[in-house]
């Protein structure tokens, strides 16, 4: 569909107008607790007091997670906690799109789009906090960036309340197994998420204004109705999801050699992370500190990925920095403030800083011959960076 913006959201408004229900109270209760950043005493206790403790681990290094609506003293109460004999630290925050500081240094994890292979990457940017005080030309290519982003949320509504998008849901129904009905309860429940969104838009933070605002809102949806059917309904939201970023134009992000460039022109670095979800980066030659090996997501590539790194590195110039290897927790915060029914028990294991591959005797050979630890990523990538 070739609609304007302001088209396309008043469409929006009339299909979910038309497909929902009415808004009750509870809905409205539902809505506001999901989008809400205010923390009570249980969630602080949940985000301060971590489960698991690492008193051996005197190196942490953390380039790679999202704080999320969590506030930095709380993360940083909890890292006192789970590290207490740390005596060497980098950690720098990278929220998706959103520059983010902690502790003298900011990150940003940036969506980009490179065209010479086609495809939609991220890249892992980090400053001292200090450089980019007045960037304005990057803080406005970012904020461009996650409202772009941003759409592709309205995109997921569309397909899900729009009766023109009724083939790409039926074909979504049909790779999740949904009948009628649940398509109907889905449809009904995602009108009332947009008509509530609509309705408290000026109360809803940006860092709410994505594809898991669906997700969470029915997982509240758990309290009403059958269990076994709302998690039916959410394997249908990510068929879905995996629909709507099929057709999702990737042409109106910045071109990754722009944002690389603008990156060095105030001092920063840049770290690829699960190279593996777009491979011919690994080719592409571009102006990076470093790539990812491993991840909570990405295990599988961890010994090819270190070996490549090698490889590269044999073969840069004499005086050329060596591409360094670094592992991502990609902890994201928000996910330990939630009630622990509702927590994912993956994302919810994460944790800032905890790379247990780092110490996997199996991987520990490749990094040997690599010349690679935290204690050394940790020197050399803080001497890029300024510090």
């Amino acid at each position: 569909m070739s609609l304007g913006v302001a088209e396309r959201d008043q469409r929006r408004a009339r299909a979910a107008d038309a497909v929902g229900e009415e808004i009750t109270d509870w809905d409205r209760r539902a809505y506001l607790k999901i989008i809400s950043t205010e923390l009570s005493d249980d969630q602080i206790a949940r985000i301060v007091e971590p489960q698991t403790l690492h008193p051996r681990q005197e190196a942490v290094l953390a380039v790679h997670w999202h704080p999320e609506f969590i506030p930095p003293d709380l993360i940083r109460r909890r890292l006192d906690a789970m590290f207490p004999n740390r005596s060497q630290e980098l950690i720098i925050p990278t929220q998706h799109n959103i520059l983010v500081d902690y502790d003298g240094y900011s990150g940003v994890e940036v969506d980009c789009f490179s065209r010479s292979f086609n495809r939609k990457v991220q890249l892992l940017v980090h400053f001292r906090t200090e450089r980019v005080a007045q960037a304005t030309v990057f803080r406005s290519m970012l904020e461009r960036t996650f409202r772009y982003r941003a759409r592709q949320l309205f995109e997921f509504i569309d397909t899900l309340v729009d009766d023109a998008y009724e083939d790409r849901l039926q074909k979504a129904a049909d790779r999740a197994g949904a009948d009628e009905n649940l398509v109907r309860f889905v449809r009904v429940h995602a009108a009332k998420l947009y008509r509530l969104f609509l309705e408290f838009e000026s109360k809803t933070p940006p860092v709410a204004i994505r594809n898991k605002i669906l997700v969470h809102y029915f997982e509240t949806l758990r309290s009403r109705f059958d269990p076994r059917m709302v998690n039916h309904a959410e394997m249908l939201l990510q068929a879905v999801k995996e629909t709507v970023k099929h057709h999702f134009s990737n042409e109106f992000f910045y071109a990754t050699e722009e944002v690389i460039e603008e990156v060095r022109g105030l001092g920063g670095s840049i770290v690829v992370p699960h190279p593996e979800q777009f491979w011919p980066i690994l080719l592409a030659e571009y102006d990076v500190d470093g790539y990812e090996v491993w991840n909570p997501q990405s295990q599988e590539f961890t010994e090819f990925l270190i070996q490549v790194v090698g490889r590269q590195n044999k073969a840069r110039k004499r005086g050329d920095n060596p591409i360094l290897i670094f592992m991502g927790d990609d902890c994201h915060m928000g996910e330990k403030a939630k009630d622990p029914e509702f927590q994912d028990p993956e994302k919810v294991g994460r944790e800032v800083g905890v790379q247990p591959a780092w110490d996997d005797l199996a991987i520990r050979k490749s990094l040997i011959v690599a010349g690679a630890d935290r204690r050394t990523v940790i020197d050399d990538y803080k001497a890029r960076l300024g510090a």
